[in-house]
């Protein structure tokens, strides 16, 4: 759905699954570190909201989007993490760079989440421009870190549930 008919950040509290049991991570590109700090402040604020106790919440950081799906996945083979958030933004340039870093990082995100049967968050900001970036980090759109990390719970909740 694009962000311009949905705020981020806008979603129904009593829907969202206590986050008291969970324990998740949060690998932050530090390419875009303006934006990428936002993204993470609204991931860190949303999962304490939901009752993820700080000892819990892991946050470790890599050079860019391109590293996050490494990122991931060391953190998932060396600590006992429900989930990992992928937090990074790459806005596009006068090259292609942007197209294949995007779809690597994808790609990568999805590869290491069914690699390890966890949830593996794409918290990845792919604007056109910084002023997009701005309004999906924290802006006039909300944030895409609170979102993600909303994604985070329901999925550890999906994967703990019995059917």
């Amino acid at each position: 759905m694009a962000t311009i008919n949905k705020n981020l950040s806008d979603y129904d509290a009593a829907s969202i699954p206590d986050g008291a049991s969970m324990k998740i991570a949060i690998v932050v590109a530090e390419w875009n570190e303006q934006i990428t700090q936002g993204l993470l402040n609204g991931a860190y604020n949303t999962l304490l909201k939901h009752n993820v106790l700080k000892k819990n919440i892991i946050v470790k950081h890599v050079p860019g989007s391109f590293e996050l799906p490494l990122g991931a996945q060391t953190l998932i083979e060396k600590t006992n993490v429900d989930a990992v958030i992928c937090l990074g933004s790459v806005i596009q340039g006068e090259t292609k760079h942007f197209d294949f870093v995007c779809s690597t990082t994808a790609m990568g995100i999805k590869d290491v989440a069914l690699k390890y049967n966890k949830p593996v968050i794409f918290g990845v900001l792919t604007d056109n421009t910084m002023q997009q970036a701005i309004d999906r980090s924290g802006g006039k759109h909300g944030n895409k870190g609170d979102e993600a990390a909303i994604t985070a719970l329901k999925m550890i909740a999906l994967q703990q549930s019995t059917f």
